[in-house]
């Protein structure tokens, strides 16, 4: 008699151990803010959807963590995820096109930028308009002094991420993440 007490809930338990879900990525994810939201971590999540960067690409379907095996657990089921609704997206505070150079190092991150106007220490979502490839940079360098529509100079790993290299200069949306 006591078994059959515990044995649906053992069942519950081992039918969502190893179960994942699916969540479509949407314009401001992050890797990081999956990863918090889902009780995990961004190896995890790289892990699991063949990753090698941070960066994501909007529309792309990842692969979530399921339950953890733990009925004590605090993270957050995945089946409250939105499916379809829409992340509200940072307002987009200047269009233009984006370069490339070295760029000035920063103890903080690599993936800095020059602007000629924001302040230094801003940080910027810069979003590639034909792909959809999104990064947040750190200003900490003044630049594009060249004109033609050039608004934001990406270091070298920026611009890897973002899929600029081979392009040299590409359409960008620089737009401001609330904090």
């Amino acid at each position: 008699m006591t078994r059959t007490r515990w044995l649906p809930a053992l069942a519950l338990l081992l039918g969502t151990a190893g179960a994942q879900g699916t969540y479509r990525v949407q314009p401001g994810d992050t890797l990081y803010h999956l990863a918090r939201t889902n009780g995990t971590t961004v190896a995890e999540l790289q892990r699991l959807n063949g990753l090698t960067g941070t960066t994501l690409r909007v529309g792309a379907t990842l692969q979530l963590p399921g339950g953890r095996g733990s009925a004590v657990s605090n993270a957050r089921p995945v089946a409250a995820l939105p499916q379809e609704a829409p992340v509200a997206a940072a307002p987009t505070f200047q269009r233009g096109l984006a370069v490339y150079y070295g760029g000035r190092r920063d103890t903080r991150t690599l993936m800095t930028a020059a602007h000629r106007t924001l302040p230094l220490g801003t940080w910027v979502q810069v979003t590639h308009e034909r792909t959809g490839r999104s990064v947040t940079v750190l200003i900490n360098d003044r630049g594009p002094f060249n004109g033609g529509g050039r608004i934001i100079d990406l270091s070298t790993t920026a611009a890897r991420a973002l899929g600029i290299i081979g392009e040299g200069v590409a359409p960008v949306t620089l737009s401001l993440p609330r904090p």
